[in-house]
């Protein structure tokens, strides 16, 4: 590996432990969902964090575009918003000498860091709305194709679907998150930490580490990072396995999984381990960085068949099988 390549990777490194340590002040004791949505952005992909209303995820989104100094905007999703509520509309406009003409007044989503607030309340039209902004970074409206912020990223928090007024979000749209991202309860201590940190007359505020153009060369390192033969070809193993209809599938996938990710979640993968390795400090990705992102990678990117549901069975527990088994056969070969 050249010399300046590394001392990219070791500057980046560092830098993504000062954000992590600027948004800790203000998102408490959740390490994991932080270190999750910071490889999403260095990645340069989109994430969704799903939990109960008041666990901090619109906190923590807020808190992640000052640290990454991006422009932020957010829209709260409700049955009523429509399309053009997320992308902007032409409006006709009369000028001073009486003549005519369209104007385009541009929606929420152009700008570098889109929060989508309880995303799936919207319908699923509305939520399509999002799907070439997400994949392409540009809308397409009266014909015209507009570019979005660089860099741009949806972070969308999703109530869980037992709720009421929730809409499940479709397919093509959850296959356009690079990470799915569960934000549990915190333990008693943490939750103390918080009740004593903003329950009095000031809280600690984030800092500003990285620049837009910062996040922006990030994203080009990360992507100049080395990544092992062995990793890459566990990728490939792993994701394949997890489709029922693949020949290298295990029994448990064949019995519970009723379709499986596509070639997304390898990329996604492998861009993720990456970005779990620049966390760690460390300058390439191993065997471990993959177990520890299948399931957000993939989790999202799968569905139980109903007698699965029926029978209680969950996708990261079927991942993490997925992801022992095939440990073991790479193992024994």
């Amino acid at each position: 590996m050249a010399e300046e390549l590394v001392a990219e990777i070791e500057g980046l490194g560092a830098k993504l432990g000062e954000a992590r340590q600027s948004i800790a002040r203000r998102f408490i004791g959740q390490d994991r969902v932080v270190d999750l949505t910071l490889s999403a952005l260095v990645s340069g992909g989109h994430a969704l964090l799903v939990g109960l209303p008041g666990l901090g995820k619109t906190r923590l989104v807020d808190t992640l575009s000052t640290v990454m100094g991006l422009n932020e905007n957010r829209i709260q999703f409700t049955p009523d918003l429509m399309p053009a509520d997320i992308l902007g509309s032409e409006v006709l406009e009369t000028s001073a000498d009486g003549s005519r003409q369209f104007r385009f007044i541009e929606g929420p989503v152009f700008c570098q860091l889109l929060m989508a607030d309880e995303i799936n309340r919207a319908s699923p039209r509305t939520q399509s709305a999002l799907l070439q902004a997400m994949q392409e970074r540009e809308v397409t409206i009266a014909g015209q194709h507009r570019p979005l912020g660089k860099p741009f990223h949806v972070l969308a928090t999703q109530n869980p679907i037992e709720q009421e007024g929730t809409y499940p979000l479709p397919e093509a749209q959850l296959d356009r998150f690079l990470v799915q991202i569960d934000v549990p309860y915190p333990d008693r201590d943490t939750e103390k930490d918080i009740l004593i940190a903003t329950t009095g007359t000031a809280e600690d505020d984030a800092t500003a580490v990285f620049t837009a153009d910062e996040l922006l060369a990030a994203q080009v390192v990360l992507r100049r990072m080395p990544v092992g033969d062995a990793i890459v070809e566990m990728i490939l193993d792993l994701v394949r396995a997890c489709r029922p209809d693949d020949p290298s599938a295990p029994e448990i996938v064949r019995d519970t999984v009723s379709w499986g990710p596509g070639p997304r979640a390898a990329q996604a993968l492998m861009l993720t381990v990456r970005a779990e390795a620049l966390l760690d400090g460390r300058l390439a990705p191993n065997a471990d960085d993959v177990r520890k992102l299948a399931a957000p990678v993939l989790t999202h990117r799968m569905a139980l068949s109903f007698a699965a549901r029926a029978r209680g069975a969950t996708l990261p527990d079927v991942i993490d099988q997925v992801a022992a088994h095939i440990t073991k056969v790479e193992a024994a070969a």
